[in-house]
């Protein structure tokens, strides 16, 4: 048993100020936005199973992610730059690695990792652009190895089995399911 009481006692000091994240410029919210436009290029060759596609979508992504002015979040508070470093760093290196691979799997795999880096990327800068999806696949590498992707809409096109998939052809281009929203704050 609990015993509650609202008489006195609790912090009296001072009220600490809420935390506020800056706006972006609209530099900033456009080089995201052009980067991700890039990213789905490359995740509906995937769907596809076009590797050239793919790798060209990727180096498109890779340039427009450079183009990001990270710098300007240097302006906000609590280390965002740092934090969202990391997760670029680690995004730009699966892409450049993707571009190494000749398996569409292994391809697939630093998609997947891309993806992984991406997600809580946009969580830290306090995304502005358009409503993203944050999408899984039970078994994209297999009946107990899932993977993520973020899309423009709900729909789930499933970039890891596609449409030209080698077990499963077609029949699996809709597996999966939305997960989160990516949306502004």
């Amino acid at each position: 048993w609990y015993k509650f009481s609202n008489s006195g006692g609790g912090d009296s000091g001072p009220k600490q100020e809420a935390l506020t994240l800056k706006k972006h410029s609209d530099d900033f919210n456009k080089a995201v936005a052009l980067a991700m436009d890039a990213y789905f290029e490359m995740k509906d060759a995937f769907v596809d199973a076009d590797t050239a596609k793919a790798k060209e979508g990727c180096r498109k992504f890779i340039l427009l992610l450079d183009s990001i002015p990270l710098e300007e979040l240097k302006k906000d508070t609590m280390n965002i730059y740092d934090v969202a470093f990391m997760s670029y760093s680690g995004i730009k290196a699966n892409a450049e690695s993707l571009l190494q691979q000749a398996s569409i799997l292994e391809m697939r795999k630093d998609f997947s990792m891309v993806s992984e880096n991406l997600f809580p990327f946009f969580r830290t800068i306090n995304y502005e652009g358009e409503k993203m999806y944050w999408q899984n696949c039970p078994m994209a590498f297999g009946d107990d190895k899932g993977a993520n992707w973020i899309s423009n809409s709900t729909t789930i096109v499933n970039p890891y089995l596609g449409k030209n998939h080698p077990e499963y052809k077609g029949s699996m281009l809709h597996c999966g399911e939305v997960k989160d929203t990516i949306k502004a704050q």
